[in-house]
Order: C-alpha cells, then structure tokens, then sequence
C-alpha cells in the first residue's frame, strides 16, 4: 500500500499546478477563440483568399491541440486516481508498476506543456531553422559539429518532430564542416532559440594518439521558419547565387550535378545554402526562405527597423562567447553560461535530453521580462 500512498501524495502535490496551468493556458479564451475561427471557416467566400483561409486553420489547430492536451493531462490525473483506488481495493500488487508509469507520463505531460506557458514569442509557434558550423580545429571540431547534430535531431525525434535536411557539408576527414536542418512541429522555435550560441565541447580527442584533451568549438544558428505573410525585402542586386555539386548525406540520393545552390546576401556577407532538392530552381527557392529567415531573425533580435541596418558582424567561435560548456573529462559535466543550469549526465544530454537548459533559460527570459 505504500508505494501507492506515495504517488498519491505526489499526485495531490501537483494538483496545484494542474489549476496553475489552466489559468496560464488561458483555455476558456482559447475555446472562445476557436468557436469565433470555426465560425469564419464555415462563411461563404471562406477559401477566397487562401492565405487568409490557411491561417485561420492554422491557429484553430494550435488553440484546439492546446485545449485537447490540457483536458488529457486533467483526464489522466483523475485515471491515476481511480487506479490507485482499484488496486488498494483488490490488493493487487502487480499494478503498481502501471500506476507508476501512468504517474511519470503525467509528470512528464505537465511539464512539458507548463514549459509551452513560456513561449509567448510572435514566432515561437514556427517551426525552426537550425545551421551548424565548424569553429577553428579541424577534424576535431567537424567531429564535434556531428555531435551536436544528432544531440539535435535526437530531441526532435523524442518530441515527435520531425526534420528535412537543407543543406549538408561533410567534414574533410570526419564529421560535418556545416549543415542546415529545418525542425518542424508546434513550438519547434520557441523552445530551440534558447540553444543559438557557441558551443564548447572538453574531452579526450579520439583523433589524438597521444590521447590528450582537446577544447572545440562549434556554433549553432537559430531562425523562425517564415511564411509568404512575413514580408523581407531583399532586392536582387543584393544576392550573389552560386551553383555546385551536391554532395553527402543532403545529396547521397539525387543526381550529382551542380544543382546545390549557394546565396550571398553582399551587405552583410550572410551566406545560406541548399542542395537537397532535385532541381537547382528548387534549391534556390529553399535557400532564399533561408536568407529570409536569418536576416528576419537577426532584424528582430537586435531590434533594428530595416534589413540594410543589419552590419553582418559575427561573433568568433571560440573562447569566450560559448553559451554552453560540454565536458567529458576530466570529469563529466554540462552547464550553461548564462543560466548556470548544469547536469553531470552528458551522455543522457548528448541523447537529446535538453528540456531542462530549455526550461531554465525560458524561466529566466521570463524573469527578465
């Protein structure tokens, strides 16, 4: 009976939290909000202008999943409940370890929407743009850039996003030079913009037969996936377009002709690229979302009025400008530079377990705020 005592507690203990997250979800103006949209799809003319008409249907698929999801989570609370009832009833010892498990599923569920309250950015609902990039070391760094990507596409696949390669360059050796990923699901961005920085990884270089410790360096771009209804004005005289063969995991299936695309945005030396469609008009059209995308996000966070106030300054990928620091020996640990967040567990974090750097730079952009 103990064991079941104790999830009950713990259960009671979160309730509170359950009643928090309602009010932060804002459900009864959301329900509101989704008879109004409903309401609107149902009017002659609806799909006369169909950008109006996706947009309308985008929203009311975010508000009705956020509804849905909360009535879940409060459904399996009350689950729980009646279980723990039933087996204390009939005594049986073999269901705790369902009762257990429906209790960590409800842990994990009200996290993880509690984390979504945070996300209250305009673009925080797209989906998501991530770039890599080898810092200064070689191989070593290449290496490393491998490393964050599958840490990377780990978490999507564990959030049940999914990813589209745009662009892939392999490292001379091993590993990746750089490589851009289009992250797609609800909230893809607005979790994955805390992760924009460098990134310095400490180990025991496998590329050393002396086996001495290395420090790398790789950074890591962050862009809102934007839409036709987001205008950037980029005039053409602006771009410089490169073609050239596609090659590695982007181009491994489509035919090697100089189909991937290169673009150059001149006033600010912004570079983006695109190999992975099958025709070199199709990779221009990809790798101009991207250009969109980067110079938009770099417009917004600094806070600029227009695109030619951008000054194309980067920062270097090295010491002193890491948002995060990965270090697997002497000792093992992960921490954050800017929320002092940190876990001892790098193999659990390099398998894409990110929630809590997420959660806590969230929190602290909050409590800026």
């Amino acid at each position: 009976m103990i064991q079941y005592d104790d999830i009950r507690v713990k259960l009671n203990n979160r309730r509170p939290e359950l009643a928090d997250l309602k009010d932060a979800l804002q459900l009864d103006r959301a329900e509101k909000e989704i008879q109004e949209l409903e309401h609107k799809a149902a009017e002659p003319g609806f799909w006369d202008n169909m950008e109006k008409s996706q947009e309308i249907l985008r929203r009311t698929t975010q508000l009705r999943s956020k509804v849905e999801n909360y009535h879940k989570l409060e459904s399996l609370a009350d689950d729980i409940e009646t279980m723990i009832q039933l087996a204390e009833e009939e005594e049986d010892p073999s269901m705790a370890d369902e009762v257990k498990e429906m209790y960590e599923t409800f842990e994990h569920d009200l996290e993880e929407q509690t984390l979504s309250t945070l996300l209250i950015g305009e673009y925080d609902d797209h989906n998501a743009i991530l770039t890599f990039h080898a810092g200064a070391g070689g191989t070593e760094a290449q290496d490393w850039v491998e490393m964050l990507y599958r840490m990377y596409t780990h978490w999507a696949e564990k959030h049940g996003f999914t990813y589209q390669i745009l662009d892939y360059q392999p490292g001379d050796d091993a590993g990746i030079k750089s490589a851009s990923i289009q992250i797609n699901g609800q909230n893809a961005y607005g979790y994955l913009r805390s992760e924009n920085g460098v990134h310095r990884l400490v180990r025991v270089s496998p590329f050393d037969a002396s086996g001495r410790r290395h420090t790398s360096f790789a950074s890591l771009e962050v862009m809102p996936e934007i839409d036709d209804t987001i205008q950037v004005d980029i005039r053409d005289e602006d771009i410089k377009m490169d073609v050239f063969r596609s090659s590695g995991a982007g181009g491994q299936h489509i035919n090697k002709t100089s189909s991937a695309v290169r673009l150059t945005h001149i006033p600010t030396g912004i570079v983006v690229s695109c190999q992975t469609e099958r025709s070199q008009f199709q990779n221009r059209d990809t790798a101009m979302k991207m250009l969109k995308s980067k110079l938009f996000e770099i417009k917004q966070r600094e806070h600029l009025d227009k695109i030619e106030d951008i000054k194309g300054e980067h920062k270097e990928i090295a010491w002193g400008s890491q948002i995060r620091s990965y270090v697997f020996m002497p000792y093992t640990l992960v921490k954050d530079t800017r929320t002092g967040y940190e876990t001892s567990n790098v193999n659990a974090v390099m398998d894409g377990d990110l929630d809590g750097f997420i959660y806590a730079y969230l929190k602290q952009q909050e409590e800026q705020k």
